[in-house]
């Protein structure tokens, strides 16, 4: 059963309790039950092929075979009034290649902002997600001519437009090198504490782990533990994420053993 909040308490910013996803013939989620915290950094782990792009597709209603319960800030997951309340960021960059940054950018801030009497606030928009991701030195520079990580943010400024409440980030920092990938976590704190969003970011980097404030540990379409990093390190008695869930592992693999 789904508790509701207290009066005048929002509640989680994603609530999930027995969801379930089938692709083919195959279950790849498991009758998970989870959290979301609002205006936090969440962070899911879990080796590649756990289910974490299942699962994040899920919360925006972009996967189908999806049932149980699934609450995206207050709502039934795809419902049409979160439209402009959630950006996505896929692993794949959503540009066109034939235009510039500063062109995609003007494209999708007119796509969700339209009118003349808009322009001023749009071209405003556009400036500031340019800053935000460090593009604006870059701005006229054709989006097929970047590298594979000037590619990611401007897919990340897109998502920054509509100043959504929930920014869902699939594998943000994959293939950036370390002083870009920490620009980013440093971007992603100020989102939530100047802005108030919450964000869900996926990783199969553990060390990532430790810049968030709450995790969510999957593996095999199931989540393993739901705490924050210095919990969980405290709960497994381990020295860092990365072995407190290589533990978790252990104790489900011994577990299951058992069960047999």
């Amino acid at each position: 059963m789904m508790n509701n909040p207290p009066e005048g308490d929002p509640g989680p910013a994603i609530q999930a309790r027995q969801l379930r996803c089938t692709r083919g013939t195959r279950e790849v989620l498991h009758g998970i039950d989870f959290d979301v915290p609002r205006a936090r950094i969440t962070g899911l782990l879990g080796p590649s092929g756990c289910g974490k792009t299942t699962l994040m597709r899920a919360i925006v209603g972009t996967q189908d075979k999806v049932t149980g319960s699934l609450k995206v800030l207050g709502e039934d997951a795809g419902a049409p009034a979160l439209r402009s309340r959630i950006g996505y960021v896929t692993q794949a960059p959503s540009v066109y290649d034939d235009l510039t940054v500063r062109q995609n950018l003007d494209y999708f801030a007119a796509v969700l902002d339209p009118g003349r009497a808009a322009a001023a606030r749009r071209a405003a928009t556009v400036d500031r997600a340019l800053h935000d991701v460090d593009l604006a030195g870059h701005a006229q520079a054709l989006a097929g001519n970047l590298s594979g990580g000037q590619r990611s943010r401007v897919s990340l400024a897109v998502a920054l437009l509509g100043t959504p409440e929930l920014l869902v980030l699939d594998e943000p920092t994959v293939g950036l090198d370390p002083v870009l990938r920490r620009d980013l976590w440093n971007l992603f704190h100020r989102i939530a504490a100047e802005r108030g969003a919450t964000l869900l970011v996926s990783s199969h980097v553990m060390d990532e782990a430790e810049r968030c404030h709450s995790l969510l540990l999957m593996r095999e379409g199931r989540i393993l533990a739901q705490d924050t990093p210095d919990a969980l390190r405290a709960r497994t008695q381990t020295d860092t994420v990365e072995e407190g869930f290589l533990t978790l592992v252990d104790a489900a693999a011994a577990a299951a053993g058992e069960a047999r």
